[in-house]
């Protein structure tokens, strides 16, 4: 019940999302921008842009505003704020030593309860985010590698990687929705017999299919910026703590992921890590669609540090 009770809220967000995006570009169009004395309403092409980066950019910056409370909600989670046991200390800590560091606002603390070894970070921004840590981590690694693993987590927000994660996100959401708008156009008007106007059903479906191509596309480029900036996450953990304790902490947990035994549940040692994914694919198509770098890159890269 409460599954779907989840569900049926993310719908209606996104629901409401869309209105919103909607009803901001017809806004945009039709009001703010004559105001200053540019109207294209009788332009198709500036109209469509406009619509596509208010729902490129606007989509991708409400997903990273309400991020912090999506993922309270994707998984049992406790508030780390009074820590109390060994390990909560030595979590809380070392995320408030490396905040201070970077001279950023406290990240929150989460812990949350998976046997698999995971941890992951969120936020709007640097001085508004959050690191959660998952049971099987704090458990399976000593506490060099854990912080080594905590380290890599706050190098994403004083990288702002999110911020630019996201930038680029709307970046290639508004090139998709632009130029599938476009082409769908130009072929409902080449369908279109003379004298009579474009099918709005081929240019919906027209629409959705070079969006769903489009987007394609568009994430190797995500995918590639991801694949960066976990190196640049790791390098961050080996200068604030040392190479040596990130490369045991990828290690370990590579060999805890081998175990896929115990986690009947999960479909590969690629999604066994859920967000900080420590595996990428090795090569070929598969390896443009990867998230993070194969787990003998980072390590080999970490050994180039020392």
């Amino acid at each position: 019940m409460k599954s779907f009770k989840g569900i049926g809220l993310l719908i209606i967000t996104n629901i409401l999302i869309m209105v919103t995006l909607a009803i901001s570009a017809n806004i945009v169009v039709y009001y703010v921008l004559p105001a200053f004395g540019i109207d294209v309403r009788g332009s198709f092409e500036a109209r469509q842009l406009i619509f596509a980066a208010v729902f490129g950019f606007g989509g991708a910056f409400i997903s990273l505003w309400m991020s912090k409370w999506f993922a309270k909600r994707g998984n049992k989670m406790q508030q780390v704020v009074n820590p109390t046991t060994a390990k909560e200390k030595l979590v809380y800590e070392t995320v408030e030593a490396l905040a201070h560091r970077e001279g950023i606002k406290m990240p929150e603390v989460w812990v949350y309860w998976d046997d698999v070894p995971n941890a992951f970070a969120t936020g709007p921004s640097r001085n508004n985010s959050m690191v959660a840590v998952s049971s099987g981590l704090a458990s399976h690694l000593t506490d060099a590698e854990l912080k080594a693993v905590l380290a890599h987590e706050v190098g994403h927000i004083a990288n702002g990687d999110m911020v630019a994660t996201t930038l680029l996100q709307g970046l290639m959401n508004t090139m998709v929705y632009f130029a599938a708008s476009m082409i769908a156009r130009f072929v409902s008007n080449m369908v279109a017999k003379d004298g009579e106007e474009p099918s709005h059903l081929v240019y919906f479906i027209v629409d959705i299919i070079l969006q769903i191509l489009l987007s394609i596309l568009a994430s190797i480029v995500i995918f590639a910026f991801s694949r960066k900036r976990e190196f640049k996450a790791d390098a961050y953990a080996a200068d604030a703590l040392g190479a040596d304790s990130m490369i045991s902490a990828l290690q370990k947990i590579d060999a805890l992921s081998r175990q896929s035994v115990e986690w009947e549940h999960r479909e590969s040692r690629e999604d066994a890590l859920a967000t900080m994914k420590i595996y990428g694919a090795h090569g070929g198509m598969k390896g443009l669609f990867a998230t993070h770098p194969t787990i003998e890159d980072r390590i080999a890269a970490l050994r180039n540090r020392r």
